[in-house]
């Protein structure tokens, strides 16, 4: 076995464990938050399928779009161009959501979740209880993220002081 350079040390078995923690709790904040990106990009698609004509939509869309695409769809010709920018933006708003989620920012996690259980309530007045039902999973899947961020916050501390906590 190789011995370490000059003025590095190998590390112990704690940062060890700390870094290899980290790197869990790091995957799970990253695969939590993109549910807000997944959303946005299928209620996009859901806006395309609908402008198209197409008979089918996938549950993992935002009622608030549909709303959109239904007045739009009313509304002829330049109805198109007003579905594209306003579930643009609703999409973006998502994927801003998703950039500070995961960016460990906890009024993303809390803003987003109640958005998405707001646009979950709108489907329920629609009886798309199918809809409801993915939203529901969809949420519980965002707050095993949100219950991510004070362990990492831990995590953080304690390779500042050198410790590992054991109730991360």
């Amino acid at each position: 076995m190789a011995s370490p350079a000059l003025g590095v040390s190998n590390p112990t078995a704690n940062q060890t464990a700390l870094i290899a923690q980290k790197l869990r709790v790091e995957q799970a904040l990253k695969g939590s938050s993109s549910w807000f990106v997944i959303i946005a990009a299928l209620s996009l698609v859901n806006s395309v399928l609908c402008m198209t004509g197409a008979k089918l939509h996938f549950i993992f869309g935002l009622g608030f779009t549909q709303i959109v695409d239904a007045v739009a769809h009313s509304a002829g010709s330049a109805g198109v161009v007003l579905d594209l920018i306003i579930n643009g933006v609703i999409a973006a708003v998502f994927v801003l959501f998703w950039n500070f989620a995961r960016k460990r920012e906890e009024w993303a996690w809390l803003a987003g979740m109640g958005l998405y259980v707001l646009d979950g309530l709108i489907l329920l007045l629609f009886k798309d209880f199918l809809s409801v039902a993915f939203h529901g999973w969809a949420l519980y899947r965002m707050s095993s993220g949100l219950k991510m961020l004070p362990v990492m916050e831990r995590l953080n501390r304690s390779n500042a002081n050198g410790t590992i906590s054991s109730s991360c």
